[in-house]
């Protein structure tokens, strides 16, 4: 029987990310269109779905934001992202500092894994240094979102585990 291994994960935070929340008001810039979801004023650009879309062959994607679970049912659609992708439950948790950290380290075990985050603060940099896996922060500015530079960053790491798992490192 062959040995099955895991894609390494890629944990998508919303706002910040693919929601520029930052902006100024009544802002919106190019390629972005203004939704109303649960009350709040959202950005989204379905741009940020192609980019991310060739990485679901690389990367299991998985939520990682306050949006939880609506995050499939309201966020992916208007980006063209999959709607049953895994989320990282915080409940209750506390938001201050890096209150996702206990969570997202419950939920990635020992799998190489990218996140992309607006607040990744020195806790979670070094918990993602001291990993003996694979990890990847990419931190995001609020007020732009996802970039291109984003996306090659993760094109570089993805080249660099799959050279990893055919033994070229």
């Amino acid at each position: 029987m062959a040995h099955q291994v895991s894609k390494p994960l890629l944990l998508l935070d919303v706002d910040g990310v693919l929601n520029p929340f930052a902006v100024r008001p009544g802002v919106v810039p190019p390629g972005f269109t203004e939704h109303t979801l649960q009350g709040y004023r959202v950005l989204l650009n379905p741009r940020h779905g192609e980019w991310l879309a060739p990485f679901t062959m690389r990367f299991e994607f998985a939520w990682a934001t306050t949006w939880e679970h609506q995050a499939n049912e309201l966020i992916a659609p208007l980006v063209g992202l999959p709607t049953d992708l895994p989320v990282i439950a915080f409940g209750e948790a506390e938001r201050r500092g890096d209150w996702k950290l206990p969570a997202v380290t419950a939920f990635v075990g020992d799998r190489p894994l990218a996140w992309i985050d607006d607040d990744l603060g020195r806790d979670v940099e070094g918990w993602a240094q001291a990993r003996t896996v694979p990890t990847m922060l990419l931190r995001a500015d609020p007020a732009v979102g996802l970039a291109r530079r984003h996306i090659k960053a993760l094109e570089r790491f993805a080249d660099r585990l799959s050279a990893n798992e055919r033994g070229l490192s």
